[in-house]
């Protein structure tokens, strides 16, 4: 029992710090990788970064730097391989960065290194249109086509030139609002089942969460005295848009 209530209070905690952030200027990027087929014992990416450029501006994600078998992803099987706020706007193209060692592939139980095309140096560059709205969670699965991306050299080694498909996916919506009178002051929380989140309105009334699972939630105002409480039920979060509560108002 007081491991529940503790993680119910951390992720309260969290919540309270993360909707804080001022709304409207970063997304949270999941990048997963993902396998097709390949006649290999295994197939092992060293990846250094993970480049995002987007309308909104340029970030480098920092990947592990442990070397990890690609062929283990298969069949709907997924890993993360990197996790991060990035500005929002319209996403325009994705560099995968290599090590440049580190990167093998295993046939017939011997190891051989892969070699990359000197003019990947900058990254496996892919071309991604989407939209990335503020406060909107999105996987990016980049999957990787093993059976097309190792290449026999003429003199026995092994070439590494990656065909990869960049899939983006909503995985989360926004619910916003103002409270009027602003000199209420409330805390909001977001609640659905047993799960709590927490925000406070800023210094104009609005509140805002980021990142919400979509469901069905009911929103608790509870302002400062002399003002009442106030729920409001049955408020539907979905997936890759944002719920706007617009002007709620707390009687005394």
């Amino acid at each position: 029992m007081k491991k529940l209530i503790f993680s119910a209070v951390a992720i309260l905690s969290m919540a309270f710090t993360a909707c804080n952030k001022e709304s409207g200027t970063v997304t949270r990027l999941n990048v997963k990788m993902t396998d097709g087929p390949g006649a290999y014992d295994a197939i092992y990416l060293n990846i250094k970064e993970i480049q995002v450029i987007s309308a909104g501006g340029e970030s480098t994600l920092q990947v592990g730097s442990t070397p990890f078998d690609i062929l283990k992803f298969r069949l709907g099987k997924d890993t993360l391989i990197a996790s991060q706020d990035v500005p929002s706007g319209r996403l325009q193209e994705i560099r995968l960065v290599l090590n440049s060692t580190g990167n093998t592939v295993v046939v017939d139980g011997v190891s051989h290194n892969l070699t990359t095309p000197s003019g990947q140096t900058s990254g496996i560059k892919l071309k991604v249109q989407e939209e990335l709205i503020s406060g909107i969670a999105y996987t990016l699965l980049l999957d990787f086509d093993a059976a097309k991306s190792i290449v026999m050299t003429g003199n026995g080694g092994y070439q590494l030139k990656p065909v990869i498909r960049a899939i983006p996916q909503a995985v989360s919506g926004v619910l916003s609002g103002t409270v009027n009178p602003v000199t209420s002051n409330p805390k909001v929380y977001a609640i659905t089942g047993t799960d709590t989140l927490g925000t406070v309105t800023d210094a104009s009334g609005k509140f805002y969460f980021p990142g919400l699972a979509a469901g069905t939630y009911k929103v608790n105002f509870s302002p400062v005295s002399p003002f009442i409480s106030k729920s409001i039920e049955n408020v539907v979060i979905k997936t890759g848009s944002t719920t706007e509560l617009g002007i709620v108002t707390l009687l005394q």
